[in-house]
């Protein structure tokens, strides 16, 4: 049986309609805090952190009471990089983290990612037994008034954050010489980005650090780096850095201004890690890999496996299989050996890292060539249509097409009301042939 509130990476939906508002978010702070609270005998913590959607103000101070309620001493952050938050939760050895947040979705989505003591996204067992909590009768899971929990404000969130950061890395290491953009997406890294790479010496020009409420992602950051191309090419720098909205996605720039996706960047870490035997394993990917990516590894004797979409799928295949790097195309890339979850920031000191010396962005990512590849995100009322007999049959009769000279894939989105629909391939005419046939059929 499915789940009924949570999609692949937490909640997220449109604010003030269905499970995004102030009760419901009462009801997930009190069914998480009661689910946390049995894990620890002593003191029961929990943190929050958000990016800067303006619904944070509304959706906050219900979260805080239903935890509270549940007996939950609760620390609120501010707005805060996922990663930090989970970083937190494990070195403050709280019961959970919790960060509210629509990641790289537009001002009017809200939603929360769960993590549990370890710094780790819940498994799917946890998220179900937080799911039953939440539709039971309120009153169950009600504290005494003695045992109600308390709440404090942390100011240093983002300071204790870039500590962690900077201690995975020689105290030596600088960025002198560096002249970097960074694109914060008006969200929760507008803070940690340009001061982090402040503090190591670099040149720093920061963009999307005007956060307002309503302007996160919009037109900036990494679902739109058109605008870290320009401002690589208008400030001559040697790298660009695009972050989405909770800064757990990078989508990169080379000094031409040339768009480095999470494909791309995996590679050339992967390769780097091996050359310095640190890389464990091999590298998990998704569905969405690049199939250049996997012919790439193939030829390098770097093994490959595809996890379901999301990084904590991703994270999942990576512990089962013992690997230390694993990552998404669109940017979600964990670094097994530094953190629980994707890292934007984390992963651009990994890179910049490898550039000290003077290489350029542009040889260090250029490792494989990508398969052309088309994406469409078609917009749905009910995302069930994937199973009308007519949809499956559009499906097969285009896989059927593409056999043999590249791969289709279809699936719905966990956080949005959309189908998407990719194709890869050299053969273009053949690949857009094939994704108009399934595309017509769901519309």
């Amino acid at each position: 049986m499915g789940k009924k509130y949570f999609g692949t990476d937490g909640i997220r939906g449109l604010v003030n309609s269905k499970n995004i508002n102030g009760d419901m978010f009462f009801k997930f702070g009190l069914a998480s805090g009661t689910h946390f609270k049995t894990q620890k005998k002593n003191k029961q913590i929990a943190i929050i952190a958000k990016d800067t959607r303006l619904s944070g103000y509304t959706l906050e101070p219900a979260l805080v009471s239903g935890l509270t309620s549940a007996g939950m001493h609760v620390y609120t952050m501010g707005p805060l990089p996922t990663n930090g938050l989970a970083m937190l939760t494990k070195s403050m050895k709280a019961n959970m983290g919790i960060m509210i947040t629509a990641s790289h979705n537009p001002y009017n989505d809200n939603g929360l990612k769960l993590f549990g003591p370890d710094g780790l996204k819940l498994s799917d067992k946890i998220e179900k037994k937080i799911e039953n909590l939440i539709d039971k009768r309120i009153e169950n899971n009600l504290s005494k008034p003695k045992e109600l929990g308390r709440v404090e404000r942390l100011e240093t969130g983002n300071k204790d954050y870039i500590k962690i950061l900077k201690k995975n890395f020689p105290k030596d290491f600088n960025l002198r010489g560096l002249r970097i953009v960074i694109d914060c997406a008006n969200g929760a890294g507008y803070k940690a980005g340009p001061e982090l790479l402040n503090s190591l010496g670099a040149k720093v020009i920061a963009i999307g650090t005007k956060p307002n409420g309503l302007n996160i992602n919009q037109n900036c950051g990494s679902t739109f780096p058109n605008k870290i191309k320009l401002a690589v090419k208008k400030y001559k720098a040697h790298v660009g850095i695009s972050l989405d909205g909770d800064a757990d996605r990078i989508i990169m720039c080379d000094e031409k201004g040339e768009i480095i996706d999470g494909d791309q960047i995996i590679a050339a870490l992967a390769i780097r890690w091996k050359r310095k035997k640190m890389l464990r394993g091999g590298v998990i990917g998704t569905l969405m890999s690049n199939y250049g990516l996997e012919k790439f590894f193939k030829s390098q004797k770097i093994k490959f496996i595809r996890a379901n979409v999301g990084d904590r799928y991703v994270k999942e295949k990576m512990q089962k299989s013992n690997f230390n790097l694993g990552g998404e195309q669109s940017g979600h890339i964990i670094l097994g050996k530094f953190a629980t979850t994707g890292d934007g920031l984390l992963v651009a000191l990994e890179v910049l890292f490898s550039l000290r010396k003077g290489k350029k962005a542009s040889n260090f990512f250029n490792t494989f060539k990508k398969t052309p590849q088309i994406l469409k995100n078609i917009e749905v009322k009910d995302k069930s249509i994937i199973n009308n007999i007519d949809v499956k049959k559009s499906i097969k009769h285009a896989k059927k097409l593409m056999k043999g000279y590249g791969r289709i894939l279809v699936r719905i989105s966990g956080t949005e009301s959309k189908i998407r629909v990719m194709g890869e391939s050299e053969n273009i005419k053949l690949l857009q042939k094939c994704l108009k046939i399934i595309s017509k059929k769901i519309k």
